[in-house]
C-alpha cells in the first residue's frame, strides 16, 4: 500500500495537477494558519463563529474548505487574532 506522500509525489509529475496544486497552495496556508491560531487559543469553531458575528458552520466549511471566504471573513478573523492580513501578488 502507498502511503500519501508516494501518491502525491506520482501526481505531481503530472503538470496540469502540479499547476492545479500549486494554484490551491495559497488557500491551504490560509487555512491551515487560521486552525493552528484557533487551536493555538483554544477556541472551538463555535466560539470563533461568535467573536466574528458569523455561525460555526461558516468556520466548518472555511476549515474544510467548502466555500469560497470573502476577505471580509478573513479580515475579520485576522483581528480576532491580533494579525494582519497581507495579500501579496508574486
Amino acid at each position: 500500500m502507498k502511503n500519501y506522500k508516494e501518491i502525491r509525489e506520482k501526481l505531481l509529475k503530472n503538470p496540469g495537477v502540479k499547476k492545479a496544486y500549486e494554484d490551491l497552495d495559497v488557500e491551504y496556508q490560509a487555512i491551515n494558519k487560521i486552525i493552528e491560531l484557533r487551536l493555538k487559543n483554544n477556541l472551538t469553531q463555535k466560539e470563533l463563529a461568535e467573536k466574528i458575528g458569523t455561525k460555526q458552520s461558516a468556520i466548518a466549511r472555511f476549515e474544510n474548505q467548502l466555500g469560497n471566504p470573502t476577505l471580509g471573513f478573513l479580515s475579520k478573523i485576522a483581528t480576532v487574532f491580533n494579525k494582519k492580513m497581507i495579500i501579496e501578488f508574486k
